[in-house]
Order: C-alpha cells, then sequence, then structure tokens
C-alpha cells in the first residue's frame, strides 16, 4: 500500500533566479539540469543548494514559494559552494533574472509523512 500523505515543511531561503545558458551553467548542454532532466522555458522549476537536498528537497520534490500562487519542482542542484539557497529557473531570460536579484523568502516543501527527514 502507498502512502500518499505529505508533510510540508517551512524554512526560510535565499531565492536567486538562473538561466539555461552556457556561461551560468557552466555545460555544453545548458538546458540538462543535474538530475537529467531538460528544462524548458516556462517551467516551475528550481535548483537547490546541496545542504537543502539533505533536509528532503530532493529531485522532483514540490516547493511553495512565499509571494508565488504556482508550485515549482526541484530539478537542478547548485554549486557545491552555495548554502540555504534556491535559484528560480527563468529560461532564457537573463534580464528577468537579474531584475529578479536575491531575496530571503520563506518556502515549503513536502516530503512523504514516512520520509527519514520529518521523524526525530
Amino acid at each position: 500500500m502507498v502512502n500518499n500523505s505529505l508533510d510540508w515543511i517551512g524554512l526560510e531561503v535565499t531565492v536567486s533566479a538562473y538561466n539555461s545558458v552556457a556561461w551560468q551553467t557552466d555545460s555544453i548542454s545548458p538546458n540538462i539540469a543535474a538530475w537529467g532532466d531538460t528544462l524548458k522555458p516556462g517551467m516551475k522549476s528550481i535548483a537547490v543548494s546541496r545542504d537543502l537536498i539533505k533536509l528532503g528537497l530532493k529531485h522532483n520534490t514540490m516547493v511553495k514559494i512565499d509571494t508565488f500562487p504556482d508550485t515549482f519542482y526541484v530539478k537542478d542542484k547548485m554549486n557545491k559552494r552555495w548554502r540555504n539557497r534556491i535559484d528560480l529557473y527563468m529560461g532564457l531570460d537573463v534580464k528577468k533574472a537579474r531584475e529578479w536579484g536575491r531575496k530571503k523568502l520563506f518556502i515549503c516543501y513536502a516530503v512523504p509523512i514516512d520520509s527519514p527527514s520529518t521523524s526525530n
């Protein structure tokens, strides 16, 4: 039997933005994310700092971000140097990403109730 119950965990993080362009992703395939997903403009996806992966923000985790009505999905990982941070995917619109800048926002992310990250 599959348990479809989710627990929503809140966390304040720094939120910046990124694009699928080679000079930002340091890749010959800038639209391919760390877990192999193909990113396309308009997708509601985010990259997460690797410390957040350990907290339960794993591949395809649903994330709600303060000020946004949409649900985002974890599709990418950030460089190891970042901590407590997420990047909003903004397709090829570098100007929009620059205008977004960097903000401290509250997020909620979903983990299965029986997940180790929800038990203490």
